[in-house]
């Protein structure tokens, strides 16, 4: 018998629902090992306020990501893994999704702990989909793509991550995001008088706005990388050098390349 091709259709739902059965199992991964936890002893997955490493704490209201809000993250992949850091190590679980550029290895220096890390790299037309179940239950979900989504659609996410508790971090352009995250500024340090050295940190500098009170607007500078590849205040001693200019330096990712 001449086999049939399936009709478009039916291969779209096949894709729709293994799409949302690669979230919900990385949700319940999530819950069986939340369980295990919550009996033991509280610990940062009851916290209202999630922590974030130390250079970021005076530039966030709250000095963290506040559960259940909308935070926007522009201009920057290295800044979100530097949100996401210290409350994975903490012990919170994170989902990076529509980012297959991000892979385990850059998110191991940035300091996450990846026994409590969710990719789901392409979500396609079922982004929305996929946002909201890992929202029912994961503590900090990114997500990628998020300037062709409608409205509506925007509205039902962030409502969803206020009633779940969770924290909502879309990659780009949010209309309404509780806060907006961005890198501004940035030169690379590291090598020595005639070019020669390694790139070890960039110095960038944040700038916080949103609503309530960030309303009128922070800022701050930090290392993003820093010399361990993990965020780092300015004060780190970088080892000498001198700053490199940014429109002459690798790729803002990257935490040490070789130059010279």
């Amino acid at each position: 018998m001449v086999g049939v091709e399936p009709a478009a259709d039916e291969r779209a739902a096949r894709l729709h629902e293994a799409r949302l059965h690669e979230a919900r199992s990385v949700l319940g991964r999530a819950t069986r090992a939340w369980g295990g936890q919550r009996a033991s002893a509280p610990s940062v997955l009851d916290e209202r306020v999630l922590p974030v490493a130390g250079p970021l704490r005076s530039a966030l209201p709250g000095g963290g990501l506040r559960r259940g809000g909308v935070i926007a993250v522009r201009s920057s992949t290295g800044l979100l893994l530097a949100l996401l850091a210290e409350a994975s190590a903490e012990g919170a679980w994170c989902a990076l999704v529509g980012l297959p550029e991000v892979g385990l290895v850059a998110a191991a220096e940035a300091g996450l702990a990846l026994s409590r890390v969710a990719l789901v790299p392409r979500p396609g037309a079922d982004l929305v989909a996929v946002t909201a179940a890992l929202l029912d239950g994961v503590d900090l979900v990114a997500v990628a793509g998020v300037e062709r989504l409608r409205a509506g659609d925007r509205q039902r996410l962030a409502a969803r991550a206020r009633h779940r508790g969770a924290v909502l971090l879309p990659v780009g352009r949010w209309p309404g995001a509780d806060l907006e995250v961005a890198a501004v500024a940035g030169q690379w340090q590291g090598l020595v008088g005639g070019g020669a050295g390694r790139l070890r940190c960039r110095k960038v500098k944040l700038r916080v706005s949103g609503r309530g009170a960030a309303h009128r607007g922070r800022a701050t500078s930090v290392l993003l990388p820093g010399p361990n590849g993990a965020v780092a205040g300015v004060e780190w001693p970088v080892g000498g050098g001198r700053p490199v200019d940014p429109g002459r330096s690798a790729e803002a990712g990257v935490s040490e390349r070789a130059a010279g």
